[in-house]
């Protein structure tokens, strides 16, 4: 058991790396440092200060130990962000390290008490959703073993951008499959009358810029693709201009879709604009 959990901790430092900027330092990185510095997560431009009473780094000297910016963040993007998301009215937003330092006693009740059946609230993930299946064992306890730690955030390293084509994509099947396949699936084939399918969609097909937007800024309310209706949400995650990149170009160059390319360049532009994806009387083209 200690030896997978350490694996998905190693895997989660690799998919980090890609991300853009988010990993935890090595252990004589850490050494270094006397305390966290405020800084954005995943190179994005939604800033994500860190308190300066933040857990001190000694928790973090042995290299196992779990950091939000390493193991956490990457649980709560591919497991928690459909309810706690920066667009939530009402559930706290746990992309925010602040708000997940100050929530971190629940989110342990809650994701490992619950679970195990030990504290009688609505565990989380919620049960029987997507999210709650995919969950497993070693991302439950990487939670716990992080609340445990006193929630350390962990510091950021260099950038590890990849060059070629095929790098970008390589990178942009890792983000996939740990961000979006909870809800389009590792096929992309999505679920039916809940979340729309990404493979052969006419919807992604037809506007990469849309494309780009929904990634940046998150979508709600109804689409059409490929004939079907869906009316679902889908918030905006903390990925840098790289990150956004890649896994469209990894959508795009995967599952029957047009091999468009998408550049950081063109997701920096879009960025700035912080278009809008569609406004409530906006007709799809595909209803």
């Amino acid at each position: 058991m200690r030896t997978s959990i350490i694996a998905v901790r190693f895997g989660a430092m690799i998919l980090l790396f890609e991300i853009g900027g988010m990993l935890t330092a090595t252990a004589a990185e850490a050494a270094k440092a006397n305390s966290f510095d405020s800084a954005p997560v995943a190179a994005s431009a939604k800033e994500n200060p860190v308190p300066a009473d933040a857990t001190p780094l000694p928790h973090i000297l042995n290299p196992n130990t779990p950091t939000y910016l390493r193991d956490v963040l990457p649980i709560f993007m591919g497991k928690c962000s459909r309810c706690h998301n920066d667009q939530s009215k009402f559930l706290d937003n746990w992309f925010n390290y602040k708000t997940a330092l100050r929530d971190r006693s629940e989110i342990k009740r809650r994701v490992w008490n619950s679970w195990k059946g030990t504290y009688f609230k609505q565990p989380m993930p919620i049960g029987n959703s997507p999210e709650f299946e995919a969950m497993t064992e070693e991302e439950h306890l990487i939670i716990k073993d992080w609340v445990d730690a006193g929630a350390p955030y962990g510091v950021q390293t260099p950038d590890n951008t990849p060059k070629s084509k095929p790098e970008r994509i390589q990178q942009g099947k890792r983000l996939f499959a740990a961000v979006c396949a909870v809800c389009h699936q590792a096929t992309a084939q999505g679920i039916p009358n809940r979340f729309p399918p990404l493979a052969g969609s006419d919807f992604l097909n037809s506007d990469k810029n849309r494309a780009v937007r929904i990634v940046l800024n998150g979508i709600q309310g109804e689409i059409f693709v490929n004939g079907q209706k869906f009316n679902n949400v889908m918030p905006a995650f903390p990925l840098g201009n790289d990150a956004v990149a890649a896994v469209l170009n990894y959508v795009y160059s995967s599952f029957g879709n047009s091999g468009i390319e998408v550049t950081p360049e063109e997701v920096k532009a879009l960025r700035e604009q912080n278009a809008v994806v569609n406004s409530p009387d906006e007709k799809s083209p595909f209803e």
